[in-house]
């Protein structure tokens, strides 16, 4: 999984993909075969929308969003084929076919995050910064495309030439062929993502009326400390170590794995548990409002929670420098492939595309938000830098570190633009918006050079699906914006805390922070360094071993049930593993996706009702 608060990739199916020889092309299409067209695009699309709809509610609820490659592959391929089964004279859905479907759904997939709208957006409305749907369509679709054509030229130098591995990329290509070979155990998996997503889409709906509507029982969140009575159980369940009962929960648990799930746990241990009841003690907060952020202890246990993910953040980023220093000097492992594709992107497309999407960002940024034209011609090209950063480390790792990428913005105009909030995070989500497309086009490209597909039809593929992730995500996420308070209890956006901290302290100095926050920033900067630094450092066989900064980080931002049940889920997985190992490497993922997929589209039935007046 990926070490950023809303970058995760197909982390499960990614392990268990075998990994071939990248630098050999795995498929070699039939010279008629089809591609780019209008069913592929549509079903890419209408997949996409989906994932992109899902990550909004898990990305603002855990801090993490999941790519939408695997989804749209296995469930476009499983579709036709049950289609092809009930009309025979249906032209099949050929393997070039499923991968531009999954290239237009991860692109409509990656919206979410590209358009801001699990950081840098949410991270304005808790400072008062309220944008209207027009202005949100207008910002996403600005920024929306500058990563996609950020990607197009350096497809040669770490495809073709460095064979960097972007495992994700490798094992959506290895999945698409494996279903082609063996198409029952494509449908397996899609039977698996689906049930498991009308299960969690029925809890979650039988959860709300028993709960919201009818006042009976909150199904999903049981009182089990008033029921049973014991006061240990009372005092726990003020701190939030309470049972939650959560369909996508327990799938993140099952994605992020235990490494991730143990350091959760450690976090809310040591913050919930430890930390703020000795705030309160001390008399720093008010004991009576635990929850608050203006007055309680989760107000100020946020602040070292922020400063450990920072810490991580750069210092992970810093720990990188050799693929840093090889982005810029085009330090190869390998000679130039032959790129069999004659169907390559014109120098034009790229260009024209970048200069046009540049205008717009320059133009809605000052529109927006009053940012000085200069300052966003200055956002972009850092962009387009920091962006080469983030696909050669997503090349090499999975990994694409849009929180760092952010920071690293977030600091430069701390010094350049000074007591400027909106110049801050905007302009760092110009950053973050560039380095999540230009990742999940990378990882597309390289699925495509495996398979032997036309570079040109997917980046048109990848357009339209960037198009219609737009047009899913923010009417959803205006939706929970209108519904729910976004950073409070029900939509905590522990990314978008992050983004807003570091954005206050760089205009306002250390008086944005409580009283006697200081020290335990101090200490969590400290921390959050260490802890990537020691992994690295340690034996391969070790590292697992080392907690993850980000998640503990994450842990204390989050109530801690988020935390608790996602460190369930990924018990309950190596229980399974346990029982039978094979299975649940070959259909964890789809579990996992099902289950996220089922109670987050659910999420945006009942905020609807909720608008409604219905609960």
């Amino acid at each position: 999984m990926a070490a950023d608060p809303y970058a995760a990739p197909d982390a499960q199916e990614a392990e268990s993909a075998s990994v071939a020889d990248e630098s050999e092309q795995l498929y070699v299409p039939a010279a008629d075969e089809a591609q780019l067209t209008v069913r592929a695009v549509a079903i890419g699309c209408l997949l996409g929308g989906v994932v992109c709809a899902m990550n909004i509610y898990f990305g603002l609820r855990t801090g993490w969003s999941i790519g939408g490659s695997l989804i749209a592959a296995i469930l476009s391929f499983s579709l036709f084929r049950s289609l092809q089964t009930m009309m025979p004279s249906m032209k099949p859905f050929s393997a070039l076919e499923t991968n531009i479907a999954q290239t237009a759904g991860s692109a409509a997939g990656s919206m979410t995050s590209a358009a801001g709208l699990l950081a840098a957006i949410p991270a304005m409305g808790m400072l008062g910064y309220d944008l209207s749907y027009f202005e949100l369509t207008l910002w996403a679709a600005s920024v929306a495309w500058l990563g996609v054509f950020y990607a197009v030229p350096l497809r040669r130098q770490m495809v073709l030439v460095e064979r960097l591995r972007f495992p994700t990329g490798t094992a959506t290509a290895q999945t698409i062929l494996a279903m082609y070979s063996e198409g029952g155990d494509a449908e397996r998996k899609s039977r698996y993502l689906v049930g498991f997503g009308l299960f969690a889409a029925a809890f979650t709906l039988i959860t709300f009326f028993t709960n919201d509507v009818f006042g009976v029982v909150d199904l999903g969140h049981p009182p089990l400390h008033k029921w049973i009575g014991l006061g240990i159980l009372v005092t726990a369940a003020g701190y939030g170590f309470s049972l939650l009962i959560s369909p996508l929960m327990y799938g993140a648990g099952i994605l992020i794995g235990p490494r991730v799930a143990v350091s959760l746990l450690l976090g809310a241990i040591v913050s919930w548990a430890m930390l703020a009841p000795f705030v309160e003690g001390q008399g720093w907060v008010d004991p009576e409002q635990t929850m608050s952020y203006a007055e309680g202890a989760r107000g100020w246990i946020l602040w070292p929670g922020v400063a450990i993910m920072v810490a991580d953040a750069l210092t992970s980023l810093a720990l990188s420098w050799r693929t840093i220093l090889n982005t810029f000097t085009g330090t190869s492992t390998g000679e130039a492939a032959d790129d069999t594709s004659s169907d390559e992107i014109p120098n034009a497309w790229w260009i024209g595309g970048l200069v046009v999407a540049g205008l717009g960002t320059v133009v809605s940024s000052n529109y927006l938000f009053g940012i000085h034209p200069g300052l966003t011609v200055l956002a972009v090209a850092l962009s387009s830098v920091l962006a080469a950063i983030a696909v050669r480390s997503t090349g090499e790792t999975d990994i694409n570190p849009i929180g760092g990428m952010g920071k690293v913005t977030q600091l430069v105009y701390g010094a350049i633009a000074p007591g400027s909030i909106p110049t801050n995070l905007m302009s760092a989500a110009v950053t973050g918006s560039g380095a999540s497309q230009a990742g999940d086009m990378m990882h597309d490209l390289k699925t495509g050079y495996l398979l032997g597909a036309s570079p040109r039809k997917q980046l048109v593929a990848q357009l339209v699906g960037v198009g219609a992730g737009i047009l899913v995500c923010v009417p959803i996420y205006v939706l929970f914006d209108t519904v729910y308070e976004i950073g409070g209890e029900d939509l905590p956006a522990p990314a978008a805390h992050a983004w807003r901290a570091m954005a206050e302290v760089l205009s306002e100095g250390v008086s944005a922070m409580p009283d006697n926050a200081l020290s335990a920033v101090l200490v969590g900067l400290v921390f959050g360094a260490l802890l990537p630094i020691g992994r690295r450092l340690l034996p391969k066989d070790a590292q697992d071993y080392v907690p993850s900064a980000l998640a503990m980080g994450i842990a204390f931002i989050v109530p801690a049930y988020y935390s608790v049940s996602m460190f369930i889920g990924a018990v309950i997985y190596q229980a399974w593993m346990r029982f039978d190992g094979s299975s649940a490497r070959a259909l964890g993922f789809s579990v996992a996706s099902g289950l996220i997929a089922g109670e987050g589209l659910m999420g945006v039935v009942t905020a609807v009702l909720k608008l409604l007046g219905i609960g």
